[in-house]
């Protein structure tokens, strides 16, 4: 029994993808080109890097089907996606091209099966391991996203913003002390 395929994972990426909007949503344009340190990608560059981000497995597993990974071109493919990363986008932009790429990819996801999943795929010579079945590797593209967005959400405190999933987790515990409160009151009375 297969307990996790590619509806789950569809539906894993776009949640991923609706907490990355509402963190682009809540950050204001003027703050897109705001970086943390000299070195590093602005909030628009990081943005666009994380819808970027499923286009290497997008190659691999979409485009070429591939079953080995030796001779793939990924400097060239990285190359190019660089490329795209540096073109400037506005923020309705960016969050246009957020939503149509996670949804594409999220849509795709979505009608693989179990054997398309369970496909081995040869990673270059010297790499450990050696193989990785399709499914491992089509999880990357989310745990890629959920690392930028916790960098997102460093930046969101920078700037003076607490992140929405913050917010949620604090009023849920509000409510709950309040209903504790409301049945310690009833206890007494």
């Amino acid at each position: 029994m297969n307990c996790y395929g590619g509806k789950q994972l569809a539906e894993s990426f776009r949640t991923v993808r609706r907490n990355t909007l509402k963190i682009a949503e809540e950050i204001p344009e003027e703050k897109y080109s705001f970086k943390p340190t000299p070195d590093t990608k602005s909030v628009g560059q990081l943005l666009t890097h994380i819808g970027l981000g499923p286009r290497f497995q997008q190659q691999v597993h979409q485009v070429d089907k591939v079953k080995t990974l030796e001779g793939f071109n990924f400097p060239g493919l990285m190359q190019a996606i660089s490329a795209e990363e540096q073109k400037p986008r506005s923020k309705a932009q960016i969050i246009d091209f957020l939503t149509r790429e996670g949804e594409a990819w999220a849509l795709w996801l979505e009608g693989l099966s179990d054997d398309f999943l369970s496909e081995e795929v040869r990673m270059p010579q010297g790499t450990q391991p050696a193989t990785k079945c399709r499914l491992e590797m089509l999880l990357s593209p989310k745990e890629h996203e959920m690392h930028h967005r916790g960098q997102l959400m460093l930046i969101q405190r920078m700037l003076g913003i607490t992140p929405h999933l913050t917010r949620d987790f604090q009023e849920r515990m509000a409510a709950r002390a309040a209903e504790q409160a409301r049945a310690a009151e009833q206890a007494r009375a």
